[in-house]
Order: structure tokens, then C-alpha cells, then sequence
């Protein structure tokens, strides 16, 4: 994989992480109840899932792209269409970002099978990966390497991710909470997916 194309996944991977989601409002939630240190075990869960996501993904786009390259283009196609509509629905978002603390105390071996659940049962993450790899990924280059190198950037920048959501949270949690600072980071990563739909468009043609 070329340089300046890993770079440019490892920018739009950042936004995937850094806009709130399911995974976004366990992390918070896990850091206003028991702090950083003990929320370790439920972001590995959470790369758990993502990880499972990716794999489950890759099995499908591979074996598209061994059946056809019509049909390879035009996933890409609806993917950067994708982007721009999941931004647009990003910016009209108006939900509240509440995270609740919890009542009862959970080991961490609890709390990394919740954060498990919590991103495998998401169906927009795994939505939003098939429309996204194929951006990334050239079919005349090894499949697998692209596959292990995208994955491997994903899970680890998210892992990030949420580990600062979490630590923020721990420290700033009534600053959080507020819906209108949701409604802001709401509007931004909207703008940032719709951007990065657009330049996605604007490089196929």
C-alpha cells in the first residue's frame, strides 16, 4: 500500500472514530463510572467487536472483487455516496448525549463483554466499513496485506480513540453531557464525513 494512500485512510479512520457512536457513549459512560483504569478491559472489548467487524468484511469484499470489477467500482461508488449522505444525517442530528453512571459495579471481565456486544450489535459500523475499504484497497495488489494494514490501522486508532473519550470523560463528565456541545461536535464530523465523501467522489473521476 502506498504511502500517501495509508495516510489518507489513517485521516478518514479518525474521523470514523472520533464521531460519537455507539462505542463513543459506552467509553464515556464507563469513564464517568469507574475512571480510566478500570474502562482498559471494555475498550479492548470494543476492538474486539471492530475487529470481528473487519473480518466479516473483508470475507464479503474479497469475494466481490474475485467475481467482478464492475461490481468492485461501483461499491466504491455507492461508498463515497455513503459518506456524504451519513454526513448529512450527522449535521440534522439533534439526540442527547447523555451518559449514565451506572448503579451496580461491574468486574472487567463484564464490562469487556458488554463493549463486545455493544459494537458487534451495531450494524452501522459494519454498514460503514464496507462502504469505506474499498475505497482504499487496489485489487491488482495483494488483497491481504491491504486487508491486515487497514484493519490493523483501524483497531488501533480507535483504540486511541476512545481511550482519550474515556479519560475526558473521567475528568470533564458534566462538560460532556451537555447537549448542546453535542449538537457542535454533531455538525463538525458531519461536515468531515461529507467532505470526505466528496473528495473520495471527486478522485474517481
Amino acid at each position: 500500500m502506498d504511502m500517501h494512500v495509508w495516510l489518507a485512510y489513517v485521516a478518514t479512520a479518525i474521523v470514523f472514530s472520533l464521531a460519537p457512536g455507539s462505542g463513543t457513549v459506552n467509553s464515556i459512560s464507563n469513564g464517568l463510572s469507574y475512571g480510566t483504569r478500570r474502562s482498559l478491559m471494555a475498550i479492548a472489548g470494543l476492538q474486539v467487536g471492530l475487529a470481528i467487524h473487519i473480518a466479516l468484511v473483508w470475507m464479503g469484499i474479497g469475494a466481490l472483487v474475485a467475481q467482478s470489477a464492475l461490481a468492485f467500482s461501483v461499491i466504491k461508488w455507492v461508498g463515497a455516496a455513503y459518506l456524504i449522505w451519513l454526513g448529512i444525517q450527522k449535521w440534522r442530528d439533534r439526540s442527547s448525549f447523555v451518559a449514565q453512571q451506572s448503579n451496580h459495579q461491574l468486574s472487567s471481565i463484564q464490562l469487556m463483554r458488554k463493549a463486545v456486544l455493544i459494537n458487534l450489535t451495531n450494524p452501522k459500523s459494519i454498514v460503514f466499513l464496507v462502504a469505506l475499504f474499498p475505497q482504499f484497497i487496489d485489487p491488482a495488489k495483494d488483497q491481504l496485506t491491504q486487508l491486515l494494514v487497514l484493519g490493523i490501522t483501524t483497531v488501533t486508532i480507535d483504540a486511541f480513540v476512545m481511550l482519550g473519550y474515556t479519560s475526558l470523560a473521567a475528568q470533564m463528565g458534566r462538560f460532556i453531557r451537555s447537549d448542546k456541545i453535542m449538537s457542535g461536535i454533531n455538525k463538525v464530523f458531519g461536515s468531515m464525513f461529507m467532505g470526505c465523501g466528496a473528495l473520495l467522489a471527486a478522485a474517481k473521476a
